[in-house]
């Protein structure tokens, strides 16, 4: 890829081939949105069967334009692109938007096409936006270029969007203009043939316009380079990032040798990109607005304790149960505070948080209130909400509430509910910096996405941890399984000859395959035993009827043996038996599952969540992308639902925490290290109080020979 972005985010001329006087052609819209948008560099319309265009001369081609261009818009039929942009090439144009649709999207030809615009853009250094996109829009006051076929120009912000839809761009934009939300840049790349989201993440990590960035993405195009890119946006330029990823169904592969090949679909990996790129993810464009407006108009909260103003009991109610669901504390006003509420407020007045000013409020209550708990040290954010009474003065309310928050850095958000009878408010709210949500539970949701961001910017450990293993060792281990197998399942007793040699902890086992071993194993594991069948064919030994817990003498352990092997033909007939697994039985904890699966594009991909054997129908598991850092380990192990069981319930003592993160950063680089490594399982680790560490007490791996590594 080039790097002539800013060619095409600031160009100093502009020639668009296929402009035209046809009315509701693409080409005359964007020739349009050009001149009336206000673009300050010279314009070049390039249409050989025209004389002028809008009553600016036409040249008949790109060569024939007397003076240099820095960016070409192009928008002529599919087949005649790349002649245009080879007549770009040796111009010295470095930079181009193909509004034109027509290539890969379609299949067929138009991956052909694609791949011959792609060739053109390396061979000539030309930075490409496109094809199939809707164009570029830089609203910055010296450059004011609407080179799209949008029908408007956003106002002026400091918010950058970049969408993969080019259909969707429009209805943003009308979305936004309707909610008063300003862009700095507005950038649709379509198929990307060159230019893609990281390059233009890049571009804006450094824009002095843009603070918060919006992306819609349906893939992208290198995890680990977005991950690196986005995570020097987060933790060193401090620009929030907010992204709707579309298809969230689970389509990645089908894996069968494992519960981590199950769970794992194409939707965990860009979770687990999101989560380590410090990327938050929404569900819809409208969650994305709402979160944008927050982090570009209102500072940062340094707590979750949330205030709530209102004028009516059931609206405060429904935020409070909100804040709640969204991990926020409701903030516990000062008794200072308190007098001062019961002072300004009349005695029917709620001076407990959520605080009642009474459905008959003025706006001198609401700002006294307001001001008040904005200067309590035990508030880190405030939302006012509105409803309209009849005696309601809406207008003078909106207005007195950038006075009442002026010279106090704690977020501020609205909630004026309604869309009529409080219509002027919220003009004045969003034209002064406080965005305002038609529900309270909106409301709180932005401010829960501003409090987890600032969180999440203080994150320590943001360091890869790498431990003194064999790795010699196992990777003599994986050659030789694959020396002559393209793939290689691994049961437990040769999984765990893996995981010793990187440090994971073991119970002592041992593999019998007749009668004559079982007395000597007895003896040399200790009884009481667990003991489990050991077979290529049979992944899930649970369900073949192949384990058996608790072994307590010899005599029982005969006995398993053959009720083991018993049940594996029944299962399977034609299942190949290597032996029976005779494991040191382990004393009880609780158990969690750790694996890993290699996602096709973006490499080993690490899982975390409680085990045993309803794990596939809790699907309580958090993914990461390895390698991580230690805190992303720490994440992993403190962001499932079932939480709260590590942590100890009902009496029980908490779990060691500690010996999981340091399993799951061992599998990080075991997986690291090994890409062989194609699906693994430890389920369970059992894992006991905290400082008495964990053990694994059944694992499996898949490996798959890499063709010219």
């Amino acid at each position: 890829m080039s790097n002539h972005i800013e060619s095409i985010m600031n160009p100093q001329s502009i020639a668009v081939v296929g402009a035209t006087n046809r009315p509701g052609a693409v080409g005359q819209a964007i020739f349009r949105n050009l001149i009336q948008g206000g673009y300050q560099g010279v314009l070049y319309p390039v249409n050989p069967k025209a004389r002028s265009i809008m009553s600016i001369r036409a040249y008949p081609s790109l060569t024939d334009t007397p003076d240099e261009i820095d960016l070409v818009v192009i928008v002529v039929p599919t087949k005649a692109v790349n002649s245009v942009l080879v007549e770009a090439g040796n111009k010295g144009v470095k930079a181009a938007v193909v509004i034109t649709a027509g290539f890969k999207e379609i299949g067929g030809e138009g991956v052909e096409l694609e791949k011959e615009l792609k060739e053109t853009a390396r061979k000539y250094d030309i930075s490409v936006i496109g094809p199939n996109c809707l164009g570029v829009i830089n609203t910055k006051q010296e450059t004011s270029m609407n080179a799209s076929f949008a029908t408007k120009m956003p106002k002026q912000g400091n918010i950058a969007f970049i969408s993969q839809s080019g259909a969707l761009c429009t209805s943003v934009l009308d979305y936004a203009e309707g909610r008063n939300i300003g862009f700095s840049k507005f950038i649709s790349f379509g198929n990307k043939a060159d230019v893609n989201e990281i390059d233009l993440l890049r571009y804006l990590q450094d824009d002095p316009d843009t603070d918060v960035i919006l992306m819609y993405l349906e893939d992208i195009s290198d995890g680990r380079k977005f991950l690196e890119t986005a995570r020097k946006i987060a933790w060193e330029s401090h620009k929030p990032m907010i992204a709707v990823k579309s298809g969230r169904s689970a389509a990645g592969a089908k894996a069968a040798a494992s519960h981590t090949g199950s769970l794992a679909g194409s939707d965990n990996s860009y979770n687990a990109i999101f989560a380590q790129a410090g990327i938050q993810r929404v569900d819809n464009i409208s969650e994305l607005l709402d979160n944008a407006v927050a982090f570009a108009q209102q500072p940062l909260p340094n707590g979750n304790r949330i205030a709530i103003i209102t004028n009516a009991g059931g609206p405060g109610i429904m935020a409070t149960d909100a804040a709640i669901r969204h991990n926020l504390e409701i903030a516990q006003l000062s008794e200072p505070t308190k007098d001062k509420l019961r002072r300004d407020l009349p005695p029917t007045a709620s001076v407990n948080n959520p605080v009642d000013v009474i459905g008959d409020a003025t706006h001198q209550r609401y700002e006294s209130a307001i001001r008040h708990i904005l200067l309590d040290e035990n508030v880190d954010s405030a939302m006012v909400i509105l409803t309209p009474q009849a005696m309601t003065d809406i207008l003078e309310t909106a207005e007195i509430v950038p006075h009442a928050a002026k010279g106090i850095k704690k977020p501020v958000l609205c909630s004026f509910m309604g869309i009529v009878d409080v219509s002027e408010g919220i003009k004045h709210l969003e034209a002064h910096g406080f965005p305002n949500y038609p529900y309270p539970e909106d409301a709180v949701r932005a401010l829960a996405s501003m409090y987890h961001y600032s969180e999440n910017m203080k994150l320590p450990n943001r360091r890869v941890v790498n431990f003194e293993v064999k790795k010699t060792d196992a990777r003599t281990i994986i050659d030789s399984k694959l020396k002559e197998h393209a793939e290689y399942y691994m049961g437990q007793k040769e999984a765990n000859e893996i995981l010793a040699n990187y440090g994971f902890p073991l119970l002592k086992s041992v593999m019998v395959r007749d009668h004559t071993e079982i007395d000597a194993v007895c003896d040399e594991v200790g009884l009481p035993v667990a003991m489990k069948i050991m077979s290529p064919d049979i992944i899930h030994k649970f369900d073949a009827g192949g384990v058996m817990l608790k072994i307590k003498t010899k005599q029982e352990a005969h006995d398993a043996f053959d009720q083991i092997l018993a049940n594996a033909k029944a299962f399977k007939a034609d299942a190949r038996i290597d032996g029976v697994l005779m494991e040191q039985m382990a004393k009880k904890g609780v158990e969690v599952i750790l694996g890993a699966v290699k996602d096709p594009k973006f490499g080993p991909l690490c899982m975390f969540g409680l085990g045993g054997t309803f794990v596939e129908a809790m699907q309580d598991v958090t993914f990461r992308l390895a390698p991580m850092w230690e805190t992303s380990a720490e994440r992993m192990i403190n962001t499932i639902k079932t939480y709260k069981i590590l942590q100890g319930v009902r009496g029980a003592a908490p779990s060691d925490c500690k010996a999981i993160k340091e399993c799951i950063l061992r599998l990080s680089q075991l997986v690291s290290e090994n890409p062989e490594i194609n699906e693994l399982d430890i389920n369970p680790l059992i894992v006991y109080p905290a400082g008495e560490g964990c053990v694994v007490a059944d694992s499996r791996i898949l490996l798959k020979r890499i063709e010219n590594k």
